[in-house]
């Protein structure tokens, strides 16, 4: 007791032995390693997540992905600064830019230059083929994709199921069955001889090319729609009707705004494989439809000329990745997200 009268509160007595520093705070209060199932955890990153591995455990896969997809980038990039052999395939292993060179200009008997628009006419070509399948697909996609959400949830998963069928069967088989259904004799022209029509040429020509593309791509643009539109709230919709709104107007306004990122998603999952197809203008085209597919393997093959052909790659590679830029660039002004997955 002080000498004002009021009670002191003192500091409890320190209990601990001579000599001998202190513990700190209780056992139960530290932290430090637990233990769960008998197995000693280790103490976790500052930061990290629970569960979250350190990098070292990624490395392995790292390493594989950036061999398998960076390392034959990298091979046709330098193959495309080499030398075409005099005789035979392969390259010669010295520096030339010939090869992007003979994309533009070709050299006669005499050794003049002159410009050659060729190759450049098979690049149009094959973007031609490209944004036409692209704006069919994805004409086709949006109401597809816009009626699936519609349903309910075990319907929305068995027309998704439909949709992937395509994708349980080899390309090159379903590229046969096209042959069957427009050959000749096919099923197509069996139905224009029913109703009294003349077989037609079906076969073998751009238009072939171009059902072939659409067929395969189709897939490709319905499921990011339909990805972008699943949560779409039909309620804004309803709004819309109930302002006076029509139809178009909805869609135009409220439902196409909505489902934008899942669209610019299905043209560059549209555009850019149907740009270097190979397979529907061989087996389709019959070989007259001359794509920049055909033309790399053309380079590989008969005209043995490698670093034409990586060069031609290595073009399409640049040409993709501005078109994917420039993609990005405007889903960025335009709030939108698009993703190449699908």
């Amino acid at each position: 007791m002080s000498s004002s009268g009021t009670l002191e509160r003192r500091p409890p007595p320190d209990r601990t032995a001579p000599g001998k520093a202190a513990s700190g705070p209780p056992a139960l209060d530290r932290p430090g390693p637990k233990r769960a199932g008998g197995i000693r955890l280790g103490r976790r990153r500052p930061g990290a997540k629970p569960g979250q591995l350190s990098v070292g455990f990624a490395i392995p896969a790292i390493l594989v992905g950036l061999t398998f997809t960076l390392g034959p980038i990298i091979v046709i990039g330098v193959f495309s600064f080499l030398s075409q052999p005099e005789t035979g395939g392969g390259v010669v292993y010295q520096f030339s830019t010939e090869a992007y060179r003979h994309f533009l200009f070709q050299e006669d008997f005499l050794g003049n230059t002159h410009l050659d628009l060729r190759y450049l006419r098979s690049f149009g070509l094959s973007g031609l083929q490209a944004l036409v399948t692209t704006v069919v697909c994805i004409g086709l996609a949006f109401p597809i994709a816009l009626w699936m959400t519609t349903k309910t949830p075990r319907a929305q998963n068995l027309l998704v199921l439909v949709v992937t069928i395509p994708f349980w069967t080899n390309l090159l088989v379903r590229t046969y069955a096209w042959i069957l259904l427009l050959s000749d004799r096919g099923t197509a022209n069996s139905v224009l001889e029913m109703i009294g029509l003349e077989p037609r040429q079906l076969l073998y020509n751009s238009g072939a090319t171009l059902v072939g593309l659409i067929y395969t791509f189709l897939p490709f643009a319905i499921l990011p729609i339909y990805s972008s539109l699943a949560g779409f709230d039909f309620s804004l919709a309803e709004a819309a009707y109930d302002l006076g709104a029509r139809k178009l107007g909805v869609v135009r306004r409220i439902i196409w705004p909505a489902a934008g990122g899942g669209v610019m998603s299905a043209v560059a999952l549209c555009f850019v494989p149907a740009f270097g197809s190979f397979v529907q203008p061989v087996l389709l085209g019959g070989g007259k439809v001359l794509m920049v597919g055909n033309l790399i393997a053309a380079q590989y093959g008969e005209a043995r000329n490698w670093p034409f052909g990586a060069a031609l790659s290595v073009i399409i590679l640049i040409l993709t990745l501005l078109g994917a830029f420039g993609l990005l660039r405007w889903a960025k002004r335009s709030s939108q997200k698009v993703s190449l997955a699908i």
